[in-house]
């Protein structure tokens, strides 16, 4: 695979060799031809061994103040640690002049995010999330059916991903890092949302106005983050998205269906329905074509490293247009806000949140048209050793 890149081949430091950095993102650049992973940062010193012994001539750091301290010359950082790093991490890159690829979440906190996009205008330099699921096969068909205006348009959503288990970590690190509060910043719905929330956007063509949320933790003894979690969300035009995303299902699974004026999309990981009434002229009863397809998304291959490059081609078109905080960045910023505002409704006996969107941001099409944020003092809190993900 390749991408123009003024001729020549980026280079690129991965903060976090985990098991998404690891079994996802490096196998996706190996079958790159312009990109050469010339770094690994992770404060793990067996996960970056491992990292000498997987990567050719790769250089290893334990901080990412040793990497930016080395003075080797760095197009991007591809940002894979847990979630409590990514706003420093993001921002001493920007710092730097160096563009940043960050896996989801942005960042932790909403105010933090939109810090990132400010940022990134001030510097000139990119800032873009792993929104991979976008580059799903099924994912990509919905988007298609959806274009043709097959259904109509898209009056409310619902959108149910079921997981035995939280995500585990490697083994030389901290295998329970997702349900540990002060690494992930939260639960299932920190960890997940963001893929569920940028679909709704995409799907309903807008940011959300409110929501309600409630959150269960099935063993507080053990973890303090929650493992349940289940929200309404309101569209503008009094559209809804029905979300639930869970830890304690009886089987690994992704369901989503979009109900428009003229028919209905089904998907079951990779089984694709849609279904369209058809009006008998003589009687005026109604009957239901349902046309089925299969697509093929490996959605049980936890790393998604299939869907990593088709993403990574998108970065680059960012980064070769000046598009600093275009409309992924900013679709990112308003996940995090509306994580952090159903954690809100879930403390407050699920009452009602507003959304507001902050100025400058605006949510013009679901086919991107980027559009930059404002300005912003560059304030971080020190960047540390980290391990990643």
């Amino acid at each position: 695979m390749n991408h123009s890149t003024n001729g020549h081949r980026l280079k690129g430091a991965l903060v976090g060799y985990g098991f998404i950095g690891s079994r996802g993102h490096i196998p996706a650049y190996s079958k790159r031809r312009d990109v050469d992973i010339v770094a690994v940062v992770d404060g793990c010193a067996a996960r970056l061994e491992l990292a000498s012994q997987q990567i050719h001539n790769v250089r290893t750091y334990a901080s990412v103040q040793d990497l930016f301290r080395s003075g080797l010359h760095l197009d991007f950082i591809d940002v894979a640690t847990p979630p409590s790093d990514h706003f420093s991490i993001s921002l001493e890159a920007l710092r730097r002049g160096v563009h940043v690829l960050c896996e989801k979440p942005l960042t932790t906190a909403a105010g933090d995010a939109e810090a990132l996009a400010e940022a990134a205008v001030q510097s000139h330099r990119v800032v873009f999330p792993c929104h991979n699921y976008r580059f799903a096969p099924t994912i990509r068909a919905i988007d298609d059916i959806i274009s043709s205006g097959r259904i109509g348009r898209v009056r409310s959503v619902t959108l149910a991903t079921f997981r035995p288990t939280h995500a585990k970590g490697v083994p030389e690190w901290n295998p329970d890092w997702r349900r540990q509060r002060r690494w992930s910043g939260g639960g299932i719905a920190m960890d997940h949302g963001s893929h569920t929330f940028y679909l709704a956007f995409d799907w309903l063509d807008a940011w959300p106005t409110s929501l309600t949320a409630k959150m269960l933790n099935s063993e507080p003894e053990r973890w303090d983050t929650e493992d349940d979690f289940s929200a309404t969300l309101i569209f503008p035009g009094e559209r809804t998205a029905h979300v639930h995303m869970t830890w304690t299902a009886g089987a690994r699974s992704v369901i989503y269906t979009l109900h428009g004026e003229r028919g209905a999309i089904i998907a079951r990981d990779d089984d694709i329905e849609v279904v369209t009434p058809r009006t008998n002229g003589t009687s005026g009863d109604v009957s239901w074509d349902v046309d089925r397809t299969v697509t093929s998304s490996s959605w049980m291959d936890a790393s998604h490293t299939e869907w990593f490059n088709a993403m990574f081609d998108r970065f680059l078109t960012a980064i070769e247009s000046h598009d600093y905080a275009g409309e992924d960045m900013l679709d990112a910023c308003r996940c995090v806000a509306v994580i952090g505002e159903a954690y809100a409704s879930s403390a407050d006996a699920c009452h009602e949140r507003r959304l507001t969107t902050p100025s400058g941001f605006e949510r013009r099409s679901s086919h991107p048209d980027r559009r930059p944020a404002g300005d912003i003092a560059l304030d971080a809190p020190p960047v540390s050793a980290v391990p990643g993900v």
